[in-house]
């Protein structure tokens, strides 16, 4: 792998149960990246806030959010991602959509529901992870209470790519609050160490409807679990690149993958 991926965090502090003044804002930040970037990343729920009380507003795949993804793709010639509460058939799921310029979207549902704060009660959860590529680069986008379960995020062999995990890049979206804040750094660095490849982290700052602060703390770290970027407790975006052929020179240098055990979920 050759080619390199410049990748933006828009840490911003989303507003409570407003999905359009959300549209609004987030896309006055993201406006000046175009041509500048690969890949846009939005925190979780980024239309609303971490609410359970956000269900009865929750879209479809129809709905306004989706479509204004697709524009910014289409406008900024990246790929768009980010967390959104959808309504699928009966349940309501904490959805990180992918969204690309030609207006492909694809989606991965939050498999683990945050017990703590009571999300398993009201949303539906997620099956299975996904892998997705994107300018050549095999990205693995999760949701952040995902972070805190390395068997499901671990990279696994490509059948088709014999020897080759099936990752480059880990996304994890989040609203992390500030009072665990060094868990969040910790294990975003502990899952790119172990994964050999580079782990993207996007939180959101500001207090939330529900008297909960959030400190940031994003950012890109490398496969040796060395930061890239990582923001401080404001509203920032910034761009990395990540470099293709140096996460190849590394994995064929010490290709600890090849020793791992192979784990079954069911």
């Amino acid at each position: 792998m050759n080619s390199n991926l410049r990748i933006s965090l828009v840490q911003g502090a989303t507003v409570w149960h407003d999905p359009a003044a959300n549209r609004e804002y987030y896309g006055e930040l993201i406006a000046p990246l175009h041509d500048t970037t690969d890949l846009v990343v939005l925190p979780e729920t980024f239309t609303s806030g971490f609410s359970n009380e956000a269900l009865d507003t929750a879209e479809t795949m129809d709905g306004a959010t989706v479509e204004w993804m697709r524009a910014q793709a289409a406008r900024l010639d990246a790929a768009v991602t980010g967390s959104v509460q959808i309504r699928d058939g009966d349940g309501v799921h904490n959805r990180m959509l992918f969204v690309t310029p030609d207006g492909g979207v694809s989606h991965y549902d939050k498999r683990h529901l945050f017990r703590y704060a009571h999300e398993h009660e009201r949303y539906a959860a997620g099956r299975d992870r996904i892998t997705l590529e994107w300018r050549g680069w095999r990205i693995c986008p999760l949701v952040c209470y995902d972070l805190r379960f390395p068997v499901f995020s671990r990279n696994r062999y490509d059948v088709e790519r014999p020897g080759e995990p099936d990752y480059d890049l880990a996304i994890y979206v989040a609203n992390w609050p500030a009072v665990r804040d060094h868990a969040w750094k910790t294990l975003l660095r502990a899952r790119a160490i172990e994964n050999l490849c580079y782990v993207a982290g996007l939180n959101r700052v500001g207090t939330d409807g529900n008297n909960i602060r959030y400190s940031g703390d994003s950012a890109v770290i490398d496969f040796l679990g060395h930061p890239v970027t990582e923001c401080a407790d404001m509203e920032v975006v910034t761009t990395s690149t990540l470099l293709g052929s140096e996460l190849a020179r590394h994995r064929q240098k010490f290709p600890a993958m090849l020793d791992g055990d192979r784990f079954e979920l069911r």
